[in-house]
């Protein structure tokens, strides 16, 4: 039965950058991503103190809308289903009703003016919707370029929500006169920071939170620069990596003195952030401080996809914000099976298979409920690589995980699952291979046990028959014996999986035997 899928378009008008983000939804896909687009336009400049929306920035905010619109049209978005929120810049203007009048009248667009408050809460959707909350409280915060907002959440509720109108070109334009920057003007913009984060920061102290969520372009900046100051540039995804608060320092101290035409030359940094890096650099720098924090994360969803999620929430008679976020790691892998045309059941049978192998070899592995978790991922991705080619297809799988923009995983995470996927078949982990070796020794064990068992569960459905119902498994000396629990005759199984099970059994030093217990034809 075909499911029903919208594309939906939404537009963030920021004081920096105008975004768009287009998704198709559907209730077995989730929302997936299948374009963005943003333009720099900086339609917040010289309104900060002027209030006033300069001529010039409407007329390029304007064309830039004509074009996100034509892309939306393109990509099958019915304009119904196109939303546009605007912040900061726009919000305090005098002159915004005239801006937004002539959005309207010359591309239909009906804009909504959001509040601070507002901004913030669709923030926490869009960040929940990337990043895996504790169970225990933490800060998010959105650097913009008019405000920035301050959100203290854990998995079931927001203790905090704030907008603070302390965004970088704010703090540019009141702030800063001298390139390098000039030891009075830091210390101002230091104490005008801490001033303004005073009570969040109190609260945040209270709560011992130690760990900060971080979204927008300026935090994204900051931690390209700082992956390729640490030699992390063969991390893939942006979404979930961290920076301690060590690496930020030592990074921090090396650019705060550069010029202009010095931090260009920095591998990471847009060039239309070259001067607002500046108050930002020095605004994460005392939110390290204040805060005590340990460790940021990045995020790379905040409002545009928060204002997706709210849309939906709204639309879908009956259902909650929580459904749609219950849980983003597993819902961003069923997303990815789908997105590649998965065998699903096949899929979720190995996926069973191996928990179960997993949960009766625990004794010998050792390992913990995460690892058990990556296996279950790996299992349901391992077969997608089949998206692009049945031949070498597991490197495939390997490939697309890698680079199918998974959330809530961090980067480290990621890489266990694409490796583990890549050994489902063909020849065992090895350290010639580049991905596997550049995984840490404790990284490469887990890789090691979860492929093992991924190996023999794969051969476990050799036909992709789901006649394995269920295993036992009986440790006996340097013997493991799998017993199979089966509805037809389980031959084929057996032969397929005693061709997968070396790996294995030299992982975990034991050999293994399998039994058929019982075999009832339908």
């Amino acid at each position: 039965m075909r499911t029903e899928t919208r594309k939906i378009a939404a537009i963030d008008l920021g004081t920096n950058s105008f975004h768009m983000v287009i998704v198709e939804e559907g209730e077995e896909k989730g929302i997936v991503e299948i374009d963005r687009v943003k333009d720099m336009i900086c339609i917040g400049r010289g309104s900060i103190s002027t209030k006033m929306l300069d001529q010039k920035a409407m007329e390029a905010g304007i064309t830039t809308l004509k074009h996100f619109l034509v892309l939306a049209s393109q990509q099958g978005v019915e304009p119904g289903n196109i939303i546009a929120f605007a912040t900061s810049a726009i919000r305090e203007a005098k002159n915004r009703d005239v801006f937004l009048q002539r959005v309207r009248e010359e591309t239909g667009l009906k804009i909504k003016v959001i509040s601070g408050l507002e901004e913030a809460q669709f923030i926490y959707y869009g960040v929940r919707h990337a990043v895996r909350l504790s169970s225990e409280p933490e800060l998010v915060f959105d650097i913009g370029g008019g405000s920035v907002e301050f959100i203290i959440a854990d998995q079931q509720r927001i203790h905090l929500l704030e907008s603070r109108k302390i965004g970088v070109a704010r703090m540019f334009e009141r702030f800063i006169t001298t390139d390098p920057l000039s030891g009075r003007e830091l210390s101002l913009l230091e104490q005008f920071f801490s001033a303004e984060l005073f009570t969040s920061a109190e609260k945040s102290r209270k709560l011992d939170i130690k760990r900060a969520i971080a979204s927008s372009g300026t935090a994204q900046n900051i931690a390209r620069m700082i992956r390729s100051m640490t030699g992390r540039d063969d991390e893939v995804t942006l979404n979930q990596s961290s920076f301690t608060r060590k690496e930020f320092q030592k990074f921090y101290k090396s650019v705060i003195g550069l010029d202009a035409s010095e931090r260009k030359r920095l591998t990471g940094l847009d060039e239309k952030r070259v001067d607002l890096i500046v108050p930002g650099l020095v605004l994460v720098n005392v939110i390290f401080s204040l805060f005590k924090l340990k460790e940021v994360v990045i995020s790379d969803s905040a409002l545009r996809e928060g204002m997706v999620i709210h849309y939906l929430k709204n639309r879908r008679p009956g259902s909650e914000e929580g459904k749609l976020q219950l849980n983003i790691r597993r819902q961003s892998v069923l997303e990815l099976g789908y997105r590649c045309g998965w065998d699903k059941k096949h899929s979720e049978q190995i996926a069973a298979l191996c928990l179960q192998l997993f949960d009766q070899l625990q004794q010998l592995h050792g390992l913990d409920i995460n690892d058990r978790e990556l296996l279950e991922y790996a299992a349901l991705l391992h077969n997608i690589g089949t998206f692009i080619s049945i031949s070498s297809h597991h490197k495939h799988s390997q490939y697309i995980i890698f680079n199918g923009e998974l959330r809530g995983f961090a980067p480290a995470e990621i890489s266990i699952i694409a490796n583990v996927a890549r050994y489902h078949r063909k020849s065992p982990p090895s350290e010639k291979h580049e991905a596997y070796s550049q995984l840490k020794p404790k990284q490469r064990r887990v890789v090691d046990v979860l492929s093992g068992i991924l190996r023999i569960a794969n051969g476990l459905d050799r036909g992709h028959r789901q006649n394995i119902v269920s295993l036992e498994a009986d440790v006996a000396g340097s013997i493991i014996k799998l017993g199979l629990h089966a509805i037809h005759n389980p031959d084929i199984e057996i032969w397929a999986a005693e061709r997968m099970k070396s790996w294995l059994e030299s992982v975990l030093g034991k050999s293994i035997r399998f039994e058929a217990l019982t075999a009832h034809e339908r």
